[in-house]
């Protein structure tokens, strides 16, 4: 714990890019993305909420998604299984190359699918953590997919809520609404990050807000990523809602990356309706300094008041990493 007194600063990327169509071109845009946060002289990067094989905006987005037995939906469904990533498997190899071709720690976030085992052909909302070597460091799986979310990925578990020890610091993350969970942010608190990774489909406002909330909570760097989807690029078996969807160019996910900073102050303020990626220095002994005023695991704590602990049960399925 002494190191983490110790100011040194780190480069860290978000990229910011449209989805893929399958799972082989996202993980060459992967590769790409990576390689450009490399010449930056990032040692972490992040890419957004299941950007492996893209978020299912067409839960929301088109009309009769959620009828019982309707072929066109359940034909959605199977293709994102199908280009899905299982832990272990060869996508995970994949991006295990891609960490260690680049030396940099890599979180990604995929729809997992467990091939093996108990729970067979379940869909996960997955984070992964990659560190230099191309090892798995740590696999977290949302705890509650979110209202239509339910309809496509089963619930999580508390084995990946932890943050893990990286080259560029302890790291860890949360999907989209965990961040309303109380309990969830303090189990990342106590566990000690120094940058944590946000991930969402579309960073819009209120997600900000979550956001910036958690770096202040936390005192801790926040890593905000969205991706980018066009209406083009939701499923042709359905039809979209005409009040939600006006053109096939209209961006459905808009982006809204953003760096925050452990006073809960913008870095790099968020970006819509573009690809780019996010570059910036982050100061990692500036946490302590911060911790001064609030330290939710520290001295702004009352152990002797408040008990709290996080249950593990353990994964059922084979392929759980």
């Amino acid at each position: 714990m002494e190191d983490r007194l110790i100011p040194h600063r780190i480069t860290a990327a978000i990229v910011q890019a449209e989805v893929a169509p399958d799972l082989a071109t996202a993980l060459e845009r992967t590769a790409e993305g990576v390689r450009e946060a490399s010449r930056a002289g990032a040692a972490l990067v992040v890419f957004p909420e299941t950007w492996i094989p893209g978020y299912p905006a067409w839960l929301d987005l088109c009309r009769d998604a959620a009828i019982w037995d309707h072929a066109p939906a359940k034909a959605v469904f199977a293709r994102m299984a199908r280009e899905s990533v299982a832990v272990p498997g060869p996508a995970l190899d994949a991006l295990a190359a891609t960490a260690r071709e680049a030396e940099l720690t890599l979180v990604v976030g995929v729809t997992e699918r467990v091939e093996r085992g108990p729970g067979r052909g379940t869909l996960y909302n997955a984070l992964l953590t990659l560190g230099p070597d191309g090892r798995l460091l740590n696999h977290h799986r949302k705890l509650v997919p979110t209202y239509t979310e339910r309809m496509v990925w089963g619930p999580g578990d508390v084995e990946g809520l932890r943050a893990v020890d990286t080259p560029a610091g302890r790291v860890g993350g949360l999907v989209c609404w965990e961040h309303w969970m109380p309990l969830a942010r303090q189990t990342l608190h106590e566990s000690g990050e120094d940058i944590h990774v946000a991930v969402w489909p579309t960073a819009h406002e209120l997600h900000q807000v979550a956001s910036r909330h958690y770096a202040f909570e936390g005192r801790c760097y926040v890593l905000a990523a969205g991706a980018l989807m066009r209406a083009s690029a939701l499923p042709a078996e359905l039809e979209t809602h005409p009040e939600r969807v006006s053109s096939s160019d209209q961006w459905v996910l808009r982006g809204g990356s953003a760096i925050i900073g452990p006073d809960g102050r913008y870095i790099a303020e968020p970006v819509y309706d573009e690809a780019r990626m996010l570059v910036a220095e982050l100061d990692l002994g500036r946490i302590a300094e911060e911790q001064m005023t609030l330290d939710v695991t520290g001295h702004y704590h009352r152990p002797e008041l408040f008990e709290f602990r996080a249950l593990s049960r353990g994964r059922r399925s084979a392929g759980a990493g």
